[in-house]
Order: C-alpha cells, then structure tokens, then sequence
C-alpha cells in the first residue's frame, strides 16, 4: 500500500498445466487477442481461455507486459519480475518506476487505445477504488478470488488487495541519538528538520498511510483524518517537517533520517543499506497502528490482455505471495496459506513485530474516500509556509 512507490494480501492453482489449443477457446493469433475488442480483453477468469494452459499460451504469443510503478526494491518486485519473465518468456517492460499512484491512473486514461498504455496497475486502495469509479479496470476473477477476504476485494473483481503492511519510522541511529517509536516522539525539538515522508498524501499511498496512522495516534477514527493532517501542521510548525521526498538515496546522503513509511519497504531498506553504512532501526508506532494494502488491478483496453491476467494468476500463486513475503510484505493470503501449508514460515517469522495481536481492521470503501477528499483539501495548508 502506496499512494506513491518510492511508494505504499485463495490459493491459485498451479500455473503448470497441460497446454490447450488456442482453437480450444477461438483465440488464433497474437494480433486477434490484443486489443480491447478482443476475447481476451473481456475474459473474466481463466475458464474463459478455456483453462490455465491456454491463458498461458495466450499470454506467450502477446510476449509482452507493460507495467508501470513497479521500482525493484520495493516489496521485492526485482525477483517478481524477473521469475515471470524467466517462468513464461514474457517481457515485462516498467514505466517510471517511481510513479504515483495516480500517475498509473493518468497513464491509463490518456493512453486508452494505444499499444503504450499500462496493461495493469497496482496501486494504494483509494486510488483502486477511484480507478474503479472511473470505469479504467476491467474485471477478472483469478483462480484464487475466493481465498481473498472479502474486505481486500472489489465485489465485482475490478481490483483486488495484494500485499501490505503497517506504516512505520524508520531512523538512522547513526545521525540520530534517539531513534523515535510513536508519532508523539516525533514532535520533540531534537529532531528538528529530520522527519520526512515517501510523497504527497494526496498522491502517495504510503504518505497517505502517515497521515491516517498519525490520526489514529490522535484520537481520531477511519472516519476522521483531520487530527492527522492537525498533526503535520505541529509537525511543520515544530520546524521538524523535513519536505524532502524520502528514498533509500537520500537516507544515505543524511538528507531524511528519520522517514515514515510501510514497514516492508524501511526493512527493505535496512537490509540494503547496512552493507553503506547506514544503521537503519524500524519501528511500528505503538500509538498508531494503521496497515493498508496496494490493489492490483487490470486496466479494461490492455494492449496484452491475455498477458495481464497471467500476470495476476502469478501473482495470487503460493509462489507470488511468497515473493512478496521475502520482500518483508503482507501478501493478502497469507492467513489461508498459513492454513493450507503453503506459507514460507521462515520468512513470515522475519516480518516486524507490530503492535497488539496482529488483528488488522481496515477502512471501508466510504471511509477511504470521504478520507482521501479530506487530504486533498487539507494537506497544502496543514503544510503550507
């Protein structure tokens, strides 16, 4: 879950199964199956291909998927990426890694038709929901659509959740002399000009994520942000607010060393930055726990739809999920993997602790919303000066 990358989790069946005809479900040619008139662009599950064999061969003759937002170091799409391709001889080619979310929806909407629109997005839940709105997503129920849980999915299967986690400070205990654990620490003179964050809230998921948890630490509610954005004021007001956008670059020049962001992407960033240097403690904020999960979706006029939809099989896979669990991320069927044995146990043991007994409560559809609207209004101000 991001608003924006530098950005913010049913079992599939496996994706080996023996290869159908393309006569088997009419689908003929590469050009005959791209498009957004075409069978493949209005299936809705694999069925419609005639079977998981079929969608593959499909997707093999499209050889190609645009993808958009995805930066390699986040939630570990680096080996995502490269085991689809591996997997399935399929390219698949990122735009503008560090993309917002709402950038995924721009490039959606005004490339309609063309062979450079992104074939899928994966963005924060409000943006999914927005997109959804707008008519952009075309719906496909992957075989695993029954093991999400019905609060991470859209109805209609326009958008489903895929991983998260919990909005987290992240602090090089090197440049500071007392890393901070709860938002109310993060207001003490100490730490003045040091807090930053991964984006815009009006824009970036996980900056968005700051603002609900920072609101929850407030007394405020799913249905009432404002004490978040009332916090960023005190924040800049504090002189602590650093405007500087938040990245493993930066952490490293000293620029933000303290940044608020999802805990999988400042493990992550652990991880990579111990080998320069940089000491990177993450903390899950005891007086704000707030977790959000990225939706993934397929955009409706798709150049590669057969492409896409595998993408999605992929991704909803044991095998998927578990990519995303070494990348310290949530996948959203982690609980049904836990059940059917399919959970890497290693590495779901390495995931942050977080506070209470991990019982995750989301925002609704209309929360997210009405919350959302309220960011986009208030933030400037909150900030402003």
């Amino acid at each position: 879950m991001r608003l924006h990358r530098a950005r913010s989790a049913g079992l599939a069946c496996s994706l080996v199964l023996a290869a159908l005809g393309l006569s088997a479900c009419g689908l003929t040619s590469t050009n005959e199956v791209s498009g957004s008139g075409s069978k493949a662009a209005i299936a809705t599950s694999a069925k419609d291909f005639g079977g998981m064999g079929a969608l593959v061969a499909t997707a093999k003759k499209e050889g190609k998927l645009n993808a958009i937002a995805l930066p390699r170091d986040w939630a570990n799409y680096g080996e995502i990426i490269d085991t689809f391709e591996k997997k399935y001889g399929i390219k698949v080619e990122v735009e503008n890694p560090d993309a917002s979310s709402q950038d995924e929806i721009t490039a959606a909407t005004s490339r309609k038709g063309q062979d450079r629109s992104p074939d899928v997005i994966d963005v924060g839940s409000a943006f999914a929901i927005s997109a959804a709105e707008q008519n952009v997503l075309a719906p496909y129920r992957v075989s695993a659509f029954n093991q999400i849980p019905k609060t991470q999915k859209d109805a209609q299967a326009r958008w489903y959740n895929d991983f998260g986690g919990y909005v987290s400070i992240g602090c090089d205990a090197n440049r500071v002399k007392k890393c901070p654990k709860t938002f109310a620490e993060l207001l003490d003179p100490q730490y003045k000009g040091q807090v930053a964050l991964t984006g815009n809230p009006t824009k970036s998921s996980s900056a968005f994520g700051a603002v609900y948890a920072s609101a929850l630490a407030r007394k405020g509610s799913f249905d009432d942000i404002k004490p978040g954005l009332d916090f960023f004021a005190d924040l800049k007001k504090a002189g602590n607010f650093n405007p500087v956008e938040s990245s493993p670059a930066t952490i490293q020049k000293g620029e933000t060393p303290i940044s608020i962001t999802w805990d999988y992407l400042n493990t992550g960033y652990a991880d990579d930055l111990r080998a320069k240097g940089v000491d990177w403690k993450v903390s899950v904020p005891t007086d704000g726990a707030y977790a959000e999960y990225y939706s993934q979706a397929i955009v409706k006029w798709a150049p590669h739809p057969a492409a896409a939809r595998l993408w999605q099989e992929f991704l909803y896979s044991p095998e998927g999920q578990n990519l995303w669990l070494k990348g310290h991320a949530r996948p959203v069927l982690m609980p049904a993997m836990q059940q059917s044995r399919t959970l890497d146990a290693a590495l779901a043991a390495k995931l942050p602790q977080t506070p209470g007994n991990g019982t995750i409560a989301f925002p609704t559809e209309g929360q997210i919303s009405k919350t959302k609207q309220a960011v986009v209004q208030g933030w400037a101000q909150a900030v402003a000066g």
